[in-house]
């Protein structure tokens, strides 16, 4: 029989279906991290609003409780960046992707450190790290102290790239700020790291919240490499073509509503993996948006997005003054009336979660 195709807005609402964006779930937010593999988090408040979207009377207090109790951590993890992962999930998830970031490390510096002892250099962080929790900048002096040849934020960074490193409390609580601190996930933890979580789980887990998808959808989203492998040996995943006729894989018990399943408006936070997570991401973000919200900032960030009828249609973007809480919507493609009305209501619930102690909140959504 013939592979069925799946449509570019079927891939679309089966992405939105598992990531809690088609409609909010009443799960608590440790079994939504979880879901999700972790939430991109590399600015403190955005996991934060991006559970806000997610979840049924979300209490951004309980997520900070996650925190201070170490259920959850935020460390370096997918792609090398910061991730707001479960202790449960942490360090086999960090072992499994240490091949990628091993990678990157190697292809900043070339051979630069090829004549370091660069276990040394870790074994040395790790024990520093552990005693007393530094910032980058700190711990790369220390280092430097040893190895006064070297550059101190490389050698911080050989060692942020060895080391799982969690940045501790007050940072990423919310409505606190704090310099990024770390140290040892296992010191943090009070615990040995776990064993690798297996590349094949790691697959699964992605297809749970990201699927149906591509090896190369995995790769990106993951870092790793030679995924196209262990897709195929795991005879029980469905099969399918997107349009182009690409080769999809997807778990068989997962979700895949119907195309013409309404989707509501969303305010997806800065740095969200719902644009991130794909090599082909046209499912949810049109290829002539993805600059402007990817790089457009110029700073590294990504922005935040609007979602219509379950793509990008835009960004947005949050300031307080004199007690007005403002939130703006710049839009990419002209808006229907309707729409504008959906987003500017979700607008107005986020200013009441996040500003309460506003006099006055405005949503501005400016014509295209």
């Amino acid at each position: 029989m013939p592979t069925p195709v799946l449509t570019r807005r079927a891939l679309n609402r089966a992405l939105l279906a598992r990531q809690f964006l088609l409609e909010r779930v009443p799960l608590s937010p440790l079994a939504a991290i979880t879901h999700l593999v972790g939430l991109q988090a590399q600015a403190p408040h955005p996991p934060y609003i991006g559970l806000w979207s997610r979840l049924v009377d979300f209490d951004f207090a309980e997520l900070s409780t996650l925190l201070t109790e170490r259920r959850v951590v935020r460390m370096a993890n997918l792609r090398s960046t910061i991730h707001l992962v479960t202790a449960a999930d942490a360090a086999g998830l960090r072992a499994a992707v240490q091949p990628a970031a091993d990678r990157g490390f190697r292809g900043l510096v070339g051979r630069a450190f090829d004549d370091l002892d660069q276990a040394a250099v870790a074994e040395h962080a790790a024990a520093l790290l552990a005693a007393e929790p530094m910032t980058a900048t700190d711990l790369g002096r220390r280092l430097g102290e040893r190895w006064p040849d070297r550059d101190p934020d490389w050698l911080a960074n050989l060692a942020r790239t060895r080391l799982p490193l969690v940045q501790v409390p007050p940072r990423g609580l919310w409505g606190s700020s704090g310099r990024a601190r770390h140290t040892p996930l296992s010191t943090w933890l009070g615990e040995p790291a776990g064993e690798t979580m297996p590349v094949d789980e790691l697959v699964r887990r992605y297809l749970a919240a990201f699927g149906p998808a591509t090896p190369a959808d995995a790769q990106t989203w993951s870092g790793l490499t030679g995924l196209r492998e262990v897709f195929e040996r795991q005879t029980d995943l469905l099969v399918f073509h997107d349009e182009d006729g690409r080769v999809l894989y997807d778990l068989p018990e997962a979700p895949r509503p119907d195309p013409d399943t309404p989707a509501p408006a969303r305010l997806v936070a800065a740095f969200d993996n719902l644009v991130l997570s794909h090599a082909d991401r046209s499912r949810v973000i049109a290829d002539e948006h993805r600059t402007p919200v990817i790089m457009g900032s110029g700073n590294g960030n990504v922005l935040p997005t609007v979602l219509v009828d379950g793509v990008v249609v835009g960004t947005w973007s949050t300031q307080r003054t004199r007690g007005i809480a403002r939130l703006e919507v710049r839009p990419y493609v002209p808006v229907a009336a309707s729409d504008r009305r959906a987003v500017e209501a979700e607008a107005r619930r986020l200013l009441a979660a996040t500003e309460p102690g506003a006099d006055t909140v405005d949503v501005r959504f400016p014509a295209t």
